[in-house]
């Protein structure tokens, strides 16, 4: 079968954007293709910094023929009083490109067959390849020379081979051919055959084209690099991916720096080396040395410029790092907290030293509420923002945590206050762990759903492009810090209570107070969405007060979860819905009178129903019970006619249906579960 290779050919593309670009050639050519009817095996996408490459497998030479019936006129339109075509009939002929003898007649209307041949698969990569290109998206694009188009870099050249044949189309002046360019320290200029020679004869210019193969090679090359000076070398997936899309041709070098440096945090040398200067650090028993790799994208046998270049750069990072901390260190932590008046937090909203003190009156509540040593949690709020006015941090903004745990032990500070201020911005993303000590797990908390009742009381809105103060980050953070670590947390108290300490006058608190709940509750639909079915989660969340016992609810979740995997479930899901179909309209529910109970039906299920006490079983106990009087109930509406004509009756069959309903509300809303 046959193969398509593009290559397009650039000045170096900025990393972040490779990835996605990737994915969009992916994504067009296979819609493009899909479009156009022409079936393919695969199409693999590789990226270097200067290329873009796609190849598509397994191609055939051309569409296929189709045939196509065409409805034309209605027949007393096409067909005179004599049988013969009209003019409607023979400009619907003459518009499909057949004769009018070959039209038929069905269902009161002329049809015509029409044969539709393939088209050339050359042709229509020829027609697609250059619009998907241009239809590229991402930030930072560009206009260069006198053109008028924009992409993300410059193109300088265009590979478009089917099989060994060129698609010629032009881009930007760019003509299409079979001529591709290897490393620029190696081969300016190489041929491609065909696409099959493509990686093979790139790899011999020094361009490891497959992302996933460079990727492999660095952590190949750098582990032995390592191993030579017997260091140990931790590879971080985001720095390793960024590294592999600055580099064609990866080779590792070791450099060093003085060990005077290893005084300073770990975390900012590591910082220094890994976020700033995309080095791999190196470590020994655990311990971090004064060596890391740089991944050189060189071809060549010296290395010397390189390793020098590298070790000047990092040594200057390294020397501002190690003054400020020998100026921040003249000083307790604690002596920082007055500084803290100076910084605003959010407009309206007081200082950050007033979001400390707002945090730690949540941390006490949270503690006594958790039984969590007060003292510790009280020390570590009120230092866990001190960091922030320090010259470090103020030099490395994403270290702030960091620096306040290690400032705070120099300061004579706890190691449970310590790792408490550095955890408790934990988690720091979607994927990253949540606090591990209590002490970073309550003050994060507070400050967190500070944060968040903060931006909502500011009437900010939160949409797709709008996250103020990453309150979406914040509110999941808090669900699963509570979640994970299983505390006892009553978060609709502790909302009602930030909303008390906010230092501006709220006009409609129960107003503000709905629209943060709902925002968690829709939070926590989102991120327990993996585990369980959206109609669960919703059934389960529908009339509930989650927020205050979310043990409760994902407990709630798994009755539910595997009640609608038990076989009679049909039965159960009938048997409650049938009740709240009922009573769904009702407003007023009174006590019931067993006096008016006159079918023997109704007085099954009310004798069934009424001993199950749903305030004192655990779920378990009550779906079991539950599911016990599914029978009564069938039997109930087989023979019951719910809407009598007696008011009393009626009205007292309705109070008994709600009352039952309420049982089963316990555990969640049925009418909400998909079935």
């Amino acid at each position: 079968m046959n193969k398509y290779l593009l290559e397009i050919g650039t000045e170096e593309l900025a990393y972040k954007f490779i990835p996605s670009a990737m994915e969009q050639l992916k994504t067009e050519f296979t819609k493009a293709l899909e479009e156009n009817e022409i079936k393919f095996a695969d199409i693999k996408i590789y990226a270097t910094p200067r290329r873009l490459t796609v190849l598509i497998e397994d191609l055939p030479e051309k569409q296929e023929d189709v045939l196509k019936t065409v409805k034309g006129p209605i027949a007393t339109v096409a067909y005179d009083e004599n049988g013969n075509l009209t003019k409607a009939a023979l400009g619907f002929a003459n518009k499909n490109n057949i004769a009018p003898e070959n039209l038929f007649k069905q269902d009161n209307y002329v049809w015509a067959k029409i044969e539709q041949k393939g088209k050339n698969t050359k042709d229509i990569l020829k027609e697609i390849a250059p619009a998907i290109i241009l239809k590229l998206k991402g930030t930072h694009f560009m206009r260069w020379a006198d053109l008028d188009i924009k992409f993300q870099r410059p193109i300088r050249w265009i590979v478009s081979l089917f099989n060994n044949e060129v698609i010629e189309f032009e881009i930007a002046n760019v003509k299409a051919s079979n001529k591709s360019r290897g490393h620029r320290f190696s081969k300016t200029e190489v041929e491609i055959s065909n696409p099959d020679s493509y990686l093979a004869i790139l790899e011999d210019a020094n361009v490891i084209a497959d992302v996933e193969k460079r990727k492999a090679e660095i952590v190949k090359l750098a582990t032995a690099k390592a191993k030579e000076i017997n260091a140990d070398i931790v590879i971080d997936d985001e720095l390793l991916n960024e590294v592999t899309f600055i580099t064609e041709w990866p080779i590792p070098v070791i450099c060093s720096f003085e060990e005077k440096y290893l005084q300073i945090p770990e975390k900012v040398c590591v910082t220094v080396m890994a976020v700033h200067q995309r080095y791999f650090p190196l470590y020994k028993d655990g311990k971090l040395l004064n060596k890391f790799i740089t991944i050189s994208n060189f071809v060549g046998d010296t290395f010397d410029n390189i390793k020098a270049g590298n070790e000047r750069v990092v040594r200057a990072r390294l020397e501002d790092a190690i003054f400020f901390v020998n100026e921040d260190t003249q000083k307790p932590l604690v002596a920082y907290l007055e500084d803290l008046k100076g910084v605003t937090f959010q407009k309206g909203f007081g200082s950050v030293y007033d979001k400390t003190q707002r945090i730690c009156t949540l941390s006490k509540t949270i503690a006594k509420e958790l039984n969590a040593p007060i003292a510790d949690v009280e020390r570590t709020a009120l230092l866990c923002k001190a960091d922030l006015v320090t010259k470090l941090v103020f030099e490395f903004t994403e270290l702030q945590g960091y620096i306040g745990a290690d400032y705070a032990l120099r300061s004579g500070e706890s190691k449970e206050v310590s790792e408490g201020i550095k955890e408790h911005y934990f988690p720091l993303n979607a994927e990253s762990e949540v606090a591990s000590n209590i002490e970073g797990q309550i003050v994060g908390i507070a400050d967190k759903i500070d944060t968040v009742v903060t931006v909502f009381a500011d009437g900010k809105k939160i949409s797709g492009s709008q996250d103020p103060l990453g309150v979406r980050r914040a509110t999941l953070g808090i669900l699963k810090t509570v979640l994970q670590k299983g505390l006892d947390i009553n978060l609709t108290e502790l909302l009602k209570q930030t909303i008390e300490l906010l230092p501006v006058e709220v006009q409609d608190k129960t107003a503000l107070f709905n629209t943060v709940k709902e925002f968690f509750e829709q939070r926590l639909i989102i991120l327990l969405s993996d585990k369980y079915k959206h109609d669960v989660l919703e059934a389960c969340i529908s009339e509930k007060d989650v927020l205050s016992n979310l043990k409760d609810f994902i407990n709630r979740l798994n009755i539910v979860s595997n009640i609608i995997k038990k076989d009679n479930y049909a039965q159960f899901h009938e048997g409650v819905n049938r009740i709240i179909r009922i009573i769904k309209n009702e407003k007023e529910f009174g006590t019931i009178n067993t006096a008016l109970l006159n079918n023997q039906s109704e007085k099954n299920l009310w004798d069934v129903a009424s001993v199950i006490n749903e305030n004192e079983l655990s779920y378990e106990a009550l779906e079991e019970k539950l599911t016990n009087i599914v029978p009564y109930i069938s039997e109930f509406f087989e023979n019951v006619l719910v809407m009598d004509k007696d008011e009393a009756i009626k009205q007292n069959r309705i109070n008994m249906l709600n009352a039952i309903k309420q049982k089963f509300a316990v555990i969640a809303d049925f009418s909400k579960i998909v079935f």
